[in-house]
């Protein structure tokens, strides 16, 4: 890492003229790649049975659900490198390069031939397709919650910074939704045979048009090479924020991963759900996240202070969580499954926007895109981006079906302890 050169004074910020187009642009473009990224946790169990063969009864999912996870070992790297060119170069471009890098990953996943077909190589096919979505992710979220934040007034941050869960939920809404459809329309046989890509294939159509929507925006950053920190220097100088960030993500992650995105396997896989029926429970989580985050960034915008709202969402959740588990394995009935799903990822939800907030606003401008990849990569990389995968494991070793709550739980707990560690800076001061 290159000696920073002098600090210079604070570079301006540019403010896009059109507030609603920029707005619509990025969120836009924030959820073609967030659907790209999570539509393969709703095909798992599919694309274990025809890319990991194998004669364990969990052997094809734990092996597809660790695929979906190795796309997170590589977003760090993609949240410190994007997240440079971000704040190098500015939000634009690293937003443009991440449309690419997912477009390529997908359409590795999406036309791949099969196990049957090529033997190993298909998976390895697979393995390299979600390396390339993981970077992509990894930068993505770095670059366009900075972008949304620097864009906004003061008094509407938490507002803007909403629309980043927001559109993490449609994306879990329309991937559920897909996944739904086609298994109830399509045979098995069918669905196998070419009806699992064609999610994938919408994906790569639409890349298109997230490209050109990036190419609208306005830049909200203007670098200069002086200001810009070296990796070492921001860690060194910010590591408490860094380490107790990822840990508040930490929490948020691994309850996202559980609730939206491993419930359908969960219930069709544990409790024998029919599998078009398990995926409303996604549909659900997906499409209350979408409901309940421009209210919870509208509350953060009314708070003098992010942590209380923090607090008592972390709690709620260490609380509610396992009597939630118990009643859907009491009555493992579609009702508790979206009741579940629905109470949970509101109570969410309703702490993401502040989550963003307090995590952006004691870091530096000129270090923000990089220091917030970089935190949320690492929060989401193993306790999210490996939930599925931890907690199929843990039910196959242990026989316990409350794997799933305990994981969440722990996840919480700690979040909560970082949450009562991290030194909040008021947002009045906040560049």
């Amino acid at each position: 890492m290159s000696k920073p050169l002098a600090v210079a004074a604070p570079s301006p910020l540019i403010r896009p003229a059109s507030p609603r187009r920029t707005l619509i642009a990025v969120a836009l473009g924030n959820w073609l790649e967030l659907y790209d990224f999570t539509v393969f946790s709703f095909f798992a169990m599919l694309i274990g049975k025809l890319y990991f063969p194998s004669d364990s009864e969990y052997g094809s999912l734990l092996m597809a659900l660790a695929t979906f996870g190795i796309g997170f070992v590589v977003r760090p790297l993609g949240g410190l490198a994007i997240g440079r060119i971000a704040d190098r170069s500015g939000r634009k471009p690293a937003l443009t390069l991440t449309i690419w890098l997912m477009a390529a990953g997908t359409a590795l996943i999406g036309l791949a031939p099969t196990h049957a077909d090529i033997g190993v190589a298909a998976p390895l096919l697979i393995v390299a397709g979600r390396l390339l979505q993981g970077f992509a992710a990894g930068g993505e979220i770095g670059a366009s919650t900075s972008y949304l934040m620097e864009f906004a007034p003061k008094s509407r941050r938490g507002f803007m910074v909403s629309w980043q869960t927001a559109t993490q939920g449609a994306a879990v809404l329309v991937g559920a939704a897909s996944g739904a459809l086609l298994t109830a329309l399509l045979t098995v046989d069918a669905l196998e045979s070419w009806g699992w890509r064609l999610p994938f294939l919408f994906g790569l159509l639409i890349g298109p048009l997230g490209l050109y929507i990036r190419g609208q925006l306005d830049e909200t950053h203007r670098p200069e090479a002086s200001r810009q920190p070296g990796l070492l220097r921001l860690a060194s100088k910010h590591r408490r924020t860094l380490l107790l960030g990822s840990m508040l993500v930490m929490g948020m992650s691994a309850n996202t991963y559980v609730i939206a995105n491993y419930m359908p396997s969960y219930l069709s896989k544990v409790l024998h759900m029919p599998p078009s029926s398990a995926l409303l429970s996604g549909c659900a989580a997906g499409l209350m996240m979408l409901l309940a985050s421009p209210p919870a960034g509208w509350l953060a915008d009314r708070l003098r202070r992010r942590k209380p709202l923090l607090l008592a969402v972390n709690t709620l959740l260490l609380l509610l969580t396992l009597p939630c588990f118990a009643l859907l394995l009491g009555e493992p009935t579609l009702r508790n499954a979206l009741l579940l799903a629905t109470l949970l990822t509101t109570i969410l939800a309703l702490g993401c926007p502040a989550g963003f907030l307090l995590v952006m606003e004691a870091l530096p401008r000129h270090g923000r895109a990089t220091g917030l990849a970089v935190v949320y990569a690492c929060g989401v990389t193993v306790f999210g981006g490996f939930a599925q995968f931890i907690v199929t494991w843990l039910i196959s070793v242990s026989g316990d079906p409350l794997a799933p709550a305990w994981y969440a739980m722990a996840c919480t707990g700690l979040s909560l302890l970082a949450l009562i560690l991290f030194h909040e800076r008021p947002a009045a001061e906040a560049d």
